[in-house]
């Protein structure tokens, strides 16, 4: 039998039991009114809790799927769109929108940093863009996007939809979609929902459904917002078949959020991420973000001179946890660790008790204890 693996990347994220039956039930036909009523409430539940006044479309997919229904739906051939970068996921815009012939510009920040405001002000008010991109936590680099700033400065510009790639961090990082002025966000199951994936939400505000209307038919189908809408509406109807045990686990992460309260959920995040940080920079290693920017889901750690990366993750694993590696410039220097959804501090603690040992046994000069113990310090001020 294989052994229990702690999953600490940046998504999937750990599941806890409650999702886990949920995700186990015997199947029901879409048709079904109980299911009926549970889409239902998963839809209205998820519009009320991130303030979406327009449409919420929880719909079975990835996030780079859910990319795809927010550009297909508010741009047409021959548009601009700014796409505003911190990292890989933020450049992987560029492909979907070069495929639909849009035109692209692209704001990007030095690894480690975000793109500013007053940068995308500049920007903005050099010509027409029919839309705009912000990935609020890029996993390549950890670093979270001030979207809330950002909402203010799209506020100026009321033909520019604002877009915000919430995949990794929606749910962890606060997000209010119509009090930042957001016109879309979207984010995927696995992240901080805590699900496994295999669904996407994607929030549409009312300027997002005011352009789809202008539009006309689009080229794309499954991602058709006109396709979904009738479903939004009345659950009962069909189009494409929902993802069912996928739907009742959401329910079940949405009803332990709103337990949690989206504020405390955002804040136990911060205060982790922070303490995790003090943890590793105790025992020699330092963090790719830079301060000011750090996301509160994830975390970029560069490692001491002279360890390996993929001996550093072999032990990782024979230590009972897995981490990711890096991306671009920083593969093999650093590692990826996650820290977002319902991951508990017990969890961390053998996380980072697990990197200690790592570190150790690829040559580090490590105090065993040390970062865990930062941690709890931490945590119990």
């Amino acid at each position: 039998m294989d052994k229990n693996v702690l999953v600490m990347i940046p998504g999937p994220t750990p599941v806890v039991d409650s999702i886990r039956t949920q995700m186990g039930r015997p199947i029901q036909a879409f048709g079904d009114p109980r299911f009926v009523a549970d889409y239902r409430a998963l839809i209205d539940d998820l519009g009320q809790l991130f303030n979406c006044s327009g449409v919420t479309f929880p719909l079975a997919g990835t996030g780079t799927l859910a990319m795809e229904m927010a550009i297909a739906n508010t741009t047409r051939r021959g548009d601009n769109v700014l796409i505003v970068s911190n990292g890989f996921f933020g450049d992987r815009f560029i492909d979907i929108c070069e495929r639909k012939g849009l035109n692209v510009d692209v704001l990007s920040a030095e690894w480690g940093d975000f793109v500013t405001p007053e940068q995308i002000d500049k920007k903005l008010s050099e010509k027409h863009y029919a839309a705009m991109t912000v990935t609020h936590v890029d996993t390549s680099t950890a670093v979270v996007a001030p979207i809330a700033e950002i909402g203010e400065v799209a506020k100026k510009y009321p033909d520019t939809v604002y877009i915000v790639d919430g995949v990794a961090a929606t749910a962890g990082e606060y997000a209010d979609v119509d009090g930042m002025h957001i016109d879309l966000m979207f984010t995927a199951s696995q992240k901080a929902f805590g699900v496994c994936s295999g669904m996407f939400i994607v929030w549409a505000g009312k300027k997002a459904l005011e352009r789809r209307k202008t539009l006309g038919t689009i080229p794309e189908y499954y991602v058709d917002f006109d396709k979904w809408l009738p479903i939004m509406e009345n659950t009962s109807k069909y189009f494409a078949t929902p993802a069912v045990n996928l739907v009742w686990a959401l329910k079940e992460s949405v009803a332990i959020i709103k337990e949690e309260g989206l504020k405390a959920r955002a804040d136990r995040h911060r205060k982790n991420a922070d303490a995790i940080a003090k943890a590793v920079e105790s025992i020699g290693c330092t963090l790719l973000a830079k301060p000011g920017c750090r996301a509160s889901t994830l975390s970029v750690i560069l490692y001491p001179e002279g360890v390996d990366d993929a001996k550093f993750r072999a032990n990782m694993l024979q230590e009972g946890v897995v981490c990711a590696n890096s991306l671009g410039a920083y593969l093999g220097k650093s590692f990826r660790l996650g820290h977002m959804g319902n991951i508990t501090e017990n969890e961390i603690i053998v996380g980072l008790s697990a990197i200690e040992r790592s570190l150790k046994a690829c040559g580090a000069d490590v105090k065993l204890g040390t970062a865990v113990g930062t941690y709890l310090a931490e945590m119990h001020k």
